[in-house]
C-alpha cells in the first residue's frame, strides 16, 4: 500500500482529535472558570527494518489555555472572582484535594459550602460550613463572615476563611470532572496538599467566566472539518492511482 495513505490517515486522525477538543471547548463556553483545552500531539516512529524513516503522529496529553476569562459582576454574595494565580481548594471523595477557578459557591442543605458539588475547603484544610439561614459575605482576602437572620449588621461574625492556593500552569493537569490536580512532578516537589497563600485576593460579588471564545472556536472547527475532508480526498486519490496502476499491470 502506498505510504502516502498512512501520512494522510495520520493527518485525518489528528483533525478528528482537534475537532473533538474544539467541540468540548465550545460546549463549555458558558462554564464558570473553564480553561480551554489544547490538543497536543507527539511523533511516533514506526519500528521495523525497512521503516527507519517512517514517523506517525499520535495524540498526547492535552494541555490547557490558562489565560484569564472575563469577570462578570453578579452582585451575589456567594460569588467570588479570583486573582490570576489564585485557586479554590475542594475536597475529593477520596479525601484528597483538587483545585478550581469556579467561584460560584453554593450552600447545601446541611450548611456546607460547595463548588461543583464538592466541599469547599477553608484555610485550615477543613470543609467550610455556615449556620442555617445566615447571610454570608466574603472579604477580599477570602474571610468568611455571617450575619444571623434578623441580627444587626454590627453583629457580623467572621467564622472562617477560604483556602486560596497559588498555582502555576505547569504544575496542573485537568481531569474529567472539570477540576485541576497537581502533576506528578508538582506533587513530588510540593506535596499532595498545598498551604493557603495569604497574599492572594479575590473580588466578592463577581465570578470569572470561561476563557473560550465561541467565534474563534467555531472558526477552528470549520478549519478542522476542511482539513479532514482534504486528507480523505488524498486517500481517495491515492487509492484511485493504485487501482489505475493495477489495471495497467493487468493489461501488460
Amino acid at each position: 500500500m502506498d505510504r502516502a495513505i498512512y501520512t494522510a490517515m495520520g493527518a485525518a486522525s489528528a483533525a478528528l482529535t482537534q475537532q473533538s477538543v474544539a467541540a468540548n471547548n465550545l460546549a463549555n463556553a458558558a462554564t464558570t472558570g473553564f480553561r480551554a483545552q489544547l490538543a497536543a500531539f507527539r511523533a511516533a516512529p514506526v519500528n521495523g527494518p525497512t521503516l527507519a524513516t517512517r514517523t506517525l503522529v499520535v495524540p498526547s496529553v492535552p494541555g490547557n489555555d490558562f489565560s484569564p476569562g472575563p469577570i462578570n459582576i453578579s452582585g451575589n454574595n456567594l460569588d467570588v472572582a479570583l486573582d490570576q494565580h489564585g485557586w479554590l481548594a475542594v475536597r475529593l471523595p477520596d479525601g484528597g484535594e483538587a483545585y478550581t477557578r469556579n467561584g460560584r459557591i453554593e450552600i447545601d442543605s446541611a450548611g456546607g459550602l460547595r463548588v461543583q458539588n464538592y466541599p469547599l475547603l477553608g484555610a485550615d484544610g477543613q470543609p467550610l460550613t455556615v449556620p442555617p439561614g445566615a447571610a454570608v459575605t466574603f472579604g477580599p482576602d477570602g474571610t468568611l463572615s455571617v450575619l444571623g437572620d434578623g441580627d444587626e449588621p454590627k453583629t457580623l461574625v467572621q467564622i472562617g476563611q477560604l483556602k486560596l492556593v497559588r498555582l502555576e500552569p505547569d504544575s496542573l493537569c485537568h481531569d474529567d470532572s472539570g477540576l485541576f490536580n497537581l502533576t506528578a512532578t508538582a506533587r513530588a516537589q510540593r506535596g499532595a496538599v498545598l498551604p493557603a497563600d495569604p497574599t492572594l485576593r479575590l473580588t466578592p460579588g463577581a465570578f470569572e467566566g470561561s476563557n473560550v471564545s465561541p467565534v474563534q472556536t467555531m472558526v477552528e472547527m470549520i478549519g478542522n472539518a476542511r482539513s479532514f475532508e482534504m486528507q480523505m480526498k488524498v486517500i481517495s486519490n491515492v487509492n484511485d492511482n493504485a487501482r489505475a496502476g493495477n489495471q495497467l499491470l493487468a493489461i501488460g
